[in-house]
């Protein structure tokens, strides 16, 4: 009786969490198909009173920008989370490995390169200057291919498997590439799986790369498109009273805008984390960090 009260209770609790956790997302986008006049004089509402689509219209009054950024960020995030997720594994890799000689010091040169960076500036003149990345594709790639925390999370699940799986495959002869790659891999689907959401997450949201080294406007990913047009928004709404023309914007949709950004911006990764869910939540137990 006090189990099914204990879960009873676990279970409401969780009901809670969830619903407070959704029911802004959800209001976000009630409020991207409302009247801006409605939310300007009734406040932000669950249910729109006025539906309408002006939001996305401004947002889509020149879908090729859009459609290209959207390309651009797509591409970003499978080439970055793919590429990204293989060396993280491969480092992560040897790192778990008890006969590799320099697994201890490789171990603290990961985790030193958590606490200190080497600053903006210098960042920018090795980007810029000695590799000359700027305005290329895989500007918006390359700094974010390792993190150290994603090694060592992968580093934690794979100290869990057992050394004689991958013994066994060298008696056979396999060598250790043949063993990473058909055993290892297709064994670590749980933590792949995690860590490449969260590097998914990184390239998917990043605006700051792109702020700091595309000019090109065909080469501007989502995220920074998003935020010219917030920053545009915001320049009209601070500055109305300065604007004198054929621009009257007291008419344009600015809040339901904003929310129609937030949706643009955030909704795809919202439908793709459903089918990693199993994954995420198994990877994250099991790839606890082990010393």
């Amino acid at each position: 009786m006090r189990k099914n009260v204990a879960r009873l209770l676990s279970h409401a609790v969780l009901v809670i969490v969830a619903a407070i956790m959704i029911y802004p997302l959800l209001l976000v986008v009630s409020i991207s198909f409302s009247e801006e006049g409605s939310v300007v004089k009734h406040g932000y509402r669950f249910i729109p009173e006025q539906f309408s689509l002006d939001g996305y219209a401004a947002v889509f009054n020149n879908p090729g920008i859009l459609l290209n950024a959207y390309s651009v960020t797509i591409a970003v995030t499978v080439l970055g989370t793919i590429i990204g997720l293989l060396l993280t594994a491969m480092i992560a890799y040897v790192m778990s490995r008890k006969e590799y000689r320099y697994r201890k010091a490789t171990t603290l040169f990961v985790v030193f390169t958590m606490l200190f960076n080497s600053g903006l500036v210098p960042f920018y003149i090795l980007v810029v200057k000695y590799l000359h990345l700027k305005d290329t594709l895989w500007v918006l790639i390359i700094p974010y291919l390792i993190n150290p925390f994603y090694v060592m999370i992968m580093k934690g699940f794979l100290d869990r498997m057992p050394a004689e799986v991958i013994e066994s495959a060298k008696i056979d002869g396999a060598s250790e590439y043949r063993a990473f790659f058909t055993i290892v891999l297709p064994l670590s689907t749980p933590a792949l799986a995690t860590v490449g959401l969260f590097i998914s997450f990184i390239y998917w949201n990043d605006w700051w790369l792109g702020l700091l080294f595309i000019d090109q406007d065909r080469l501007v990913p989502l995220q920074l498109l998003l935020y010219r047009i917030m920053s545009t928004i915001e320049f009209y709404a601070v500055n109305s009273q300065h604007l004198s023309g054929s621009i009257d914007v007291t008419k344009f949709p600015s809040l339901t805008t904003r929310m129609a950004l937030a949706v643009l911006g955030a909704g795809p990764m919202l439908f793709i984390f459903p089918f990693f869910q199993r994954y995420f939540v198994k990877g994250l137990t099991v790839g606890s960090l082990k010393e």
